[in-house]
């Protein structure tokens, strides 16, 4: 894949819009039951998945290891920015999915689906959107490599991600190809989408009926004691903390400095990553030749290329004529220019000219799968290790931060094992620092004068009462901590605790009061069967809509997708029933209905059809992957390994 990504320079918008973090097939992860009952017998593999029936005994199983699943499962922890708690779930998630997957690569296989380089290629050049090739020039092995690897992943499993995701699209048009919608249908579908509508309608707000409720302290202590398994724990546990909190002035010794030894000894065991491979600075003029055209047209496109080439050799404007003739549409633009290239990122011809072809000269017109080149090369770096003065400036920063780190961490170690023999203030008095206390402080609070105590909480909520100092990090530095006293959780009294209890009383009384008056109101407009008297007589405000379809939204109601949509089931002059969208509650009476006209369904056919069918094959596969599944589970044919998987989700 990679070989493919350096040498086809005409990819320059076809190129991975994401990095493929999950791995996991882009559908319903249907948790099927019994999935993990069985048990593998490899150690470090999660799952293993292979054909049923006695050929898949035989042939080749898929093997899924724990590694794999944990590393994806974190990943998208951190991408949903979810608690580490979190972790089992997910990752039992991800493990579905990836059975899911290896299944559906067994059955590809069984159907003898395969994917070739020419279908990559093509994948890359009409799917994927420019990451790898801005401006059309690739950004070199090494920047993709690290691009990759930023994801958690590693290059041979993104590569082989791609190529199995093609195989599993492929797997699915070949399951869903059958599935059509009906003309009729679709035109019925659009008629629905391209319905508008305009309304009145009576709004009722709760929070004005939250303003208007005003319960007198004997319907909150009621409220309160009804309730009380609700506030049994409604004062949180809370703990009180004495800490001794230091940064970088306050090391013993002082700063650490960096010596010039030290820059030194660094650059010495890093010089790899100070090496420049040889580049080149080339632009070139590209007369393309398409995929089996005959002789004629390949000679017409090598005699113009020649006749580019003398014009350049006579003194003509290179990056003119580029502009002008080049069929490059990422280079033909700067003049040809393709920047500062390295060996092994273009085709072997493109490349051998390039290294061979001196600076200031041009090259003869040269073939390759692309039609057909000269270039001139305007620059060229020979292959060099960059001198310590050119880095020096670099590594000293890394140095620092290696060194106040370790020092500052070490620093707090032998803090904590101070203070775990004399105490805490006897470590602190040693070293001229203040033993601060803190109050008593819930999870979520915050420790005055430390830069970031999350981490120093966190760990306070799980370190006993008396326990050891502990030492932590604190942003800028670092804190040495014990645990003082501990309040449990508790039950507030009602008095210390009253305007929650009004908050509370309010949030489960607005509701019953809001769908009474709206049921109230509704009934009385149909009665009337008029919403705007109906609504003078309950002093209810009537708004009144633009015209909207299903695709609009509504101030004070919201979008027309929610409960609103019952306005396009209603007829002209039709009234609603009560209709609550949370915030507000409303009646609503049809005012007007405009249907999309015969010419607006005809030119919305084709992109409703495609949305329907779309839809429908989702469906479909859906069924098929959640029956294929189950399959495989009851022939055995799935194996999980109990213990490999309990360990990794520890």
């Amino acid at each position: 894949m990679i070989r493919i990504l350096q040498k086809d320079n005409r990819l320059t918008k076809a190129l991975f819009a994401v990095i493929i973090g999950a791995a996991v097939v882009t559908m319903v992860i249907t948790l099927v039951p019994g999935i993990f009952d069985n048990d593998a017998t490899t150690s470090g593999i999660y799952a293993s998945v292979r054909r049923p029936g006695v050929l898949g005994r035989f042939g080749q199983a898929e093997d899924i290891p724990t590694t794999q699943v944990n590393a994806i499962a974190e990943r998208q922890l951190q991408a949903q920015r979810l608690p580490d708690f979190a972790l089992p779930f997910m990752a039992q998630r991800v493990a579905q999915g990836l059975i899911q997957r290896a299944v559906l690569k067994q059955e590809a296989a069984r159907l003898h689906l395969e994917v070739t380089e020419a279908d990559v290629r093509n994948e890359l050049r009409t799917r994927y959107a420019q990451i790898f090739f801005p401006g059309g020039n690739f950004i070199g092995e090494e920047k993709y490599k690290q691009l990759i690897t930023s994801q958690g992943i590693s290059v041979q499993d993104f590569e082989k991600d791609v190529r199995d995701s093609l195989l599993l699209d492929r797997l699915q048009s070949t399951i869903t190809g059958g599935v059509t919608v009906s003309d009729n249908a679709v035109r019925e579908a659009y008629r629905k989408q391209g319905l508008k509508v305009k309304f009145d309608y009576a709004l009722i707000s709760a929070d004005d009926i939250k303003k208007s409720l005003n319960p007198t302290d004997a319907e909150l202590e009621a409220f309160f004691k009804t309730n009380a398994a609700r506030y049994a724990t409604a004062v949180p546990e809370a703990r009180k903390l004495s800490y001794v909190a230091f940064d970088v002035s306050n090391l013993p010794g002082g700063r650490p400095e960096i010596s010039d030894a030290d820059i030194q000894n660094y650059y010495n065991q890093h010089l790899a990553e100070y090496k420049v491979e040889p580049q080149v600075k080339v632009r070139h003029i590209l007369i393309s030749v398409p995929p089996g055209a005959d002789a004629k047209t390949d000679a017409a496109a090598k005699a113009k290329a020649e006749s580019l080439q003398k014009q350049v050799k006579a003194g003509a404007d290179f990056a003119k004529l580029a502009k002008e003739n080049s069929d490059d549409p990422g280079s033909k633009e700067r003049g040809g220019d393709l920047g500062m290239v390295r060996k092994g990122q273009m085709v072997p011809e493109f490349e051998k000219q390039s290294f061979s072809t001196p600076v200031g000269q041009t090259s003869d017109v040269f073939k390759t799968q692309f039609g057909y080149h000269f270039l001139q090369v305007t620059e060229k770096q020979d292959e060099r290790t960059k001198p310590l003065a050119e880095v020096k400036d670099t590594i000293r920063p890394i140095l620092e931060q290696q060194k106040v780190g370790g020092a500052m961490q070490n620093f707090a170690n032998q803090l904590a094992a101070e203070a775990a023999k004399q105490g805490l203030a006897g470590a602190a008095a040693a070293h001229g620092l203040k033993v601060q206390t803190t109050d008593y402080l819930t999870a979520d609070g915050v420790i005055a004068g430390v830069p970031d105590g999350s981490s120093m909480l966190s760990k306070a909520f799980s370190t006993n009462k008396g326990a050891a100092p502990v030492s932590v990090a604190t942003g800028e530095g670092f804190a040495v901590f014990q645990v003082d006293d501990i309040r449990a959780a508790h039950a507030p009294t009602f008095a210390d605790w009253k305007s929650h209890v009004a908050d509370d009383y309010k949030a489960d009384k607005v509701p019953q009061l809001l769908n009474a008056k709206l049921k109230a109101l509704a009934d009385r407009a149909k009665l009337l069967n008029d919403l705007k008297k109906a609504a003078a007589e309950e002093k209810v405000t009537v708004k009144t809509s633009d015209l909207v379809d299903a695709t609009g939204s509504v101030p004070d109601v919201g979008s027309m997708s929610g409960p609103a949509s019952a306005a396009f089931d209603l007829p002209k002059g039709g009234i609603s029933g009560p209709i609550n969208t949370g915030a507000n509650g409303i009646v609503l009476a049809v005012v007007e209905k405009q249907e999309p006209t015969a010419e607006e369904i005809a030119k919305n056919f084709s992109r409703t059809r495609d949305a329907m069918l779309n839809q429908q094959r989702q469906e479909v596969f859906s069924v098929y992957v959640t029956k294929l599944v189950e399959d495989y589970e009851k022939a055995g044919a799935i194996k999980l390994n109990k213990q490999a998987a309990q360990t990794g989700l520890q």
